[in-house]
């Protein structure tokens, strides 16, 4: 049995790549380009670029009630990089709030390492291990490109560090997100992609 995993299109610039790589490991991927499209076993949030400018997207097209809903309903809410830090209260990158699924606000990385943070970085699980990342090795790498992130906090399944350590995964009932692109992260991006495809679908 297959998950059906609905991938939000709010012009926010990798939902193609993502779709790709969910439908590899086996998923129903079906793009929803407005509200009454989010239907599906999940719902997944990507996200390129500024926080403001995503976030503002995000309501403009209408998909705010609809993430509400699914994760009122107990429906897995998946974020990635941008679509994970939306999930937040807010961001130091801009006034416009976050969707507060999440608490906490993303702040931006020191000036101190190089700015944005990009191309590989491990991730180490922090603690309690998520079914999304089954049979994914402590340390392993993944790939980012961002500026901002969440600082570690109750919700963190992993940190990874760059300037100060931050949430590279976090998971609060049935929201779970990442920081890293696992689209970019060859086999341990798919391999996580599967595990999210494999629990949805059970």
């Amino acid at each position: 049995m297959s998950a059906t995993i609905a991938v939000l299109d709010y012009g926010s610039g990798n939902l193609h790549s993502v779709s790709r790589a969910l439908a590899h490991v086996g998923a129903d991927v079906r793009v929803a380009d407005r509200p009454d499209d989010v239907a599906g076993d999940a719902v997944l949030i990507p996200g390129v670029g500024h926080f403001g400018q995503c976030a503002r997207a995000l309501r403009g097209a209408g998909f705010e009630a609809p993430i509400r809903k699914a994760a009122d309903e107990g429906r897995p809410l998946i974020g990635v990089c941008v679509g994970m830090q939306i999930l937040f209260e807010a961001s130091e990158e801009d006034d416009e709030p976050g969707l507060g699924i999440l608490p906490g606000v993303v702040r931006r990385l020191p000036d101190t390492v190089r700015v944005p943070h990009m191309g590989w970085n491990t991730v180490a699980w922090a603690g309690r291990r998520h079914p999304f990342v089954a049979d994914i090795l402590d340390q392993t790498s993944f790939y980012f490109v961002h500026s901002y992130a969440p600082d570690l906090g109750a919700d963190a399944v992993g940190a990874t560090e760059h300037g100060r350590t931050f949430a590279a995964v976090v998971a609060r009932d049935n929201v779970f997100a990442t920081q890293f692109h696992p689209e970019k992260s060859g086999e341990a991006g798919l391999q996580l992609y599967a595990n999210i495809v494999r629990e949805v679908a059970a």
